[in-house]
Order: C-alpha cells, then structure tokens, then sequence
C-alpha cells in the first residue's frame, strides 16, 4: 500500500519553506526559495512556491499527497483570495491533485509551537502582534498594525527608538548613550563633529525601507545588556508593550504561549522580560515557534485526520521537544 504525504508551506517575506511528511510526522523532504510575499517580495509568489513545491517533493510520488497547507504574511483580508490564487497555480505547476488550504501565517506559527487547538501566539520580529486561538480557530488579534501605527516592541520599535535617541544625544536634547556608537557601526557612518553625525545617521535612516531598521535591535539589545541605561529602557519598554500586548488579547490564566519572531526568540534583555512576565501569567514556560513549514504540516495532518495533531506527532515534525528556554 502507498504512502500518504502531507505538505505543509511557510511562505515568509525572504524565505519560502515547504516540508513534506507522513501522517505519522516523519519528514520525507524539505524545499526552500525567495521570499512569497506579495507585498514585500520580488517576482511571482506562484512561481517561488513551485520552487520550494519541487525541490521538497523530489522523488516522492505526487499522487501520493492527499493534502497540504500553505500558510503566508498577508494572506488575510484583502490579500487572502490573492495568495490562495497564486497558491493553486503553484499547487497544479508542481504536479499535485490532493486537498489544497491556505491560512494565515499567524495560524502557522503558533502551530509550529504547539499542538493544543487553544492558546496564544505572541510574535515579535520585524512586526509584533499577539492572537488567541481557540479550537484552532483564530479568534481575536491585538497590534500588527505595521511600523508606522502599531508594532509595538518590534525589532523595527526598538530600532527606530534607538535611533531618536541617537539623534537626542547628538543635538543635546538627550543623555549620553552608546546608542550613538552603535548606530554608526550599524550604518557605517561618520562624522567629527556631533552635527554631521547626526545628519549622517539621518540620511543613512531614510534610505533604508523601515523593516530594515529593525536589524538594529540586536545592537540596541548588545548595549542594554552592556549596561547603557538608554539601551536598557528600550529595552524594558518594548517588553511591557509586548505583555500589554498579550493581556489586550483576552488569554485564560493558564494559557499555552507559543513565541515567535527574531526578538523574541534570540537571547536577550526582551525575550527575558517578556518569558518572566509569561511564567508569571501562565505558571508555563512558554514554547517556541521554530520551524513554520512544520508547522503547516502540523495543520496538515490534523485536517487530513478530523483530530488535533497528537503531542508525540507533532515533536517528531517540528524537532522540538517543547524544552525550556535556556537564555
């Protein structure tokens, strides 16, 4: 008797991932191309999603695939029918006849994280935002309303506060901080005088796209953890937004956190802050969102079997035994 495969997609804004399995969770190939976000992505998502289709599913028989979940960063809304588009066409390129469903990144993060069809997903990268599931259901958001209204204690937050504070220093209207430094290397900027520092720093600001500024937070975070007080009040801030952020969505007290995003998962002055302020909410370590594709495959198998994905099932998928967080 042949094999049954599920597929499972997370098509991300620089990376594209696609894993195929077995029902059981044994991974039997992994692809992976450019970014598939139509919003922020070069080219055609159909055609980044036939490449990252393809390359995971060499040498399995595609009649053998009875389903696949495909979850993307702006696939809700008005972008939903726009990505299940793009998404059938690479589906049908790639060869593939079975069940085919599309979802939200949100959705396929927290997956990713755990297999309870109740929790909460709090996120932090470039963007941040947190959603509460309920029955695997999405049922309520708070924030991701993009740099400019909303993501608060984001990586591009906590870089553009750096930034001002940069700015303050240079023109005297603020304290003395390291963030001065560190913003220069971060640019590669120069300047003898405290002036054209700052106009350097400015130009060098505006000529980057505003996601790019959060690839500064790992300096800001660096500094805090040196000891600039500056630095360390970014730091503290973005992690009380991000705790405002979790308790605005509504989450029972002994919810399970999944986490997720570069800020969150990387060692540091917020991702401590915020797990302390977790532990104390939830009396839980919460998990970690690691492997999106996974995480899909995860939503892949539940479908297929009309039942949440079993524990033992979704660790062999993920690769992730749900163990503490060690930062």
């Amino acid at each position: 008797m042949s094999a049954t495969f599920v597929v499972g997609v997370d098509a991300g804004a620089t990376t594209t991932r696609c894993v195929v399995a077995t029902v059981d969770g044994a991974v039997v190939g992994r692809g992976e191309a450019g970014g598939a976000n139509r919003n922020s992505s070069g080219g055609e998502v159909s055609a980044t999603l036939t490449v990252a289709l393809s390359a995971a599913l060499d040498g399995v028989d595609r009649t053998d695939v009875a389903l696949g979940v495909l979850g993307a960063a702006g696939s809700a809304g008005a972008g939903r029918d726009a990505f299940r588009a793009a998404a059938a066409t690479a589906w049908r390129d790639a060869g593939l006849t079975g069940e085919m469903v599309t979802v939200t990144d949100l959705e396929v993060a927290y997956a990713a994280g755990a297999a309870e069809p109740d929790g909460v997903l709090l996120l932090s990268g470039t963007g941040a935002l947190a959603a509460r599931f309920s029955g695997g259901v999405l049922r309520r958001r708070c924030d991701g309303y993009g740099w400019l209204l909303g993501d608060e204690g984001s990586a591009v937050w906590i870089g553009v506060r750096a930034l001002r504070a940069a700015l303050a220093a240079l023109d005297g209207r603020g304290e003395l901080t390291g963030l001065v430094g560190a913003a220069s290397a971060h640019f590669e900027t120069n300047g003898t005088e405290p002036e054209d520092l700052a106009q350097a720093l400015l130009a060098a600001a505006f000529a980057v796209p505003p996601a790019a500024l959060g690839r500064l937070a790992p300096a800001v975070s660096a500094a805090a953890e040196d000891g600039d007080p500056v630095a360390a009040r970014i730091c503290a801030e973005a992690a009380t937004r991000l705790l405002h952020t979790y308790d605005s969505v509504g989450p029972p007290p002994d919810a399970v956190v999944v986490l997720a995003g570069s800020v969150l998962l990387r060692p540091g002055p917020v991702s401590r802050a915020v797990r302390t302020g977790l532990v104390s909410r939830t009396g839980a370590v919460p998990r970690m969102a690691l492997n999106g594709a996974a995480g899909a495959a995860a939503l892949a198998v539940g479908r297929l079997t009309g039942s949440p994905v079993a524990p033992v099932v979704h660790a062999r998928l993920t690769g992730s035994p749900h163990e503490p967080y060690r930062g």
